[in-house]
């Protein structure tokens, strides 16, 4: 079976955490779905590009997710998130996703 690359679990985890938080009006159930898709991610990350990297993207992870708030005040919620989730992908791509 193939594996998830750390770039979709990290943009699933953001973007799914906004919506089941959003449609199910319980923050704490976006958290939940927000932190085990990082978990996940983090674990790709790890075993693609060692563990400087995944703590990197790990960082950056937990930086999408709370600059998408202030984003969001400026562009709307949706397209924060999806922007913050495009960059966090990209950036997992480029550090650890592409090597294989």
């Amino acid at each position: 079976m193939a594996r998830v690359p750390g770039a979709v679990w990290a943009a699933s985890g953001l973007v799914g955490g906004y919506g089941v938080a959003r449609w199910t009006r319980r923050r704490e159930l976006g958290g939940v779905v927000l932190a085990a898709a990082g978990a996940a991610a983090a674990r790709q990350w790890r075993e693609q590009a060692g563990g400087a990297a995944a703590g990197a993207l790990s960082a950056a992870y937990v930086a999408a997710f709370a600059g998408s708030h202030p984003l969001a005040r400026k562009v709307g919620a949706w397209p924060a998130v999806f922007g913050v989730a495009g960059a966090v992908a990209l950036t997992s791509w480029v550090v650890a996703d592409r090597r294989g």
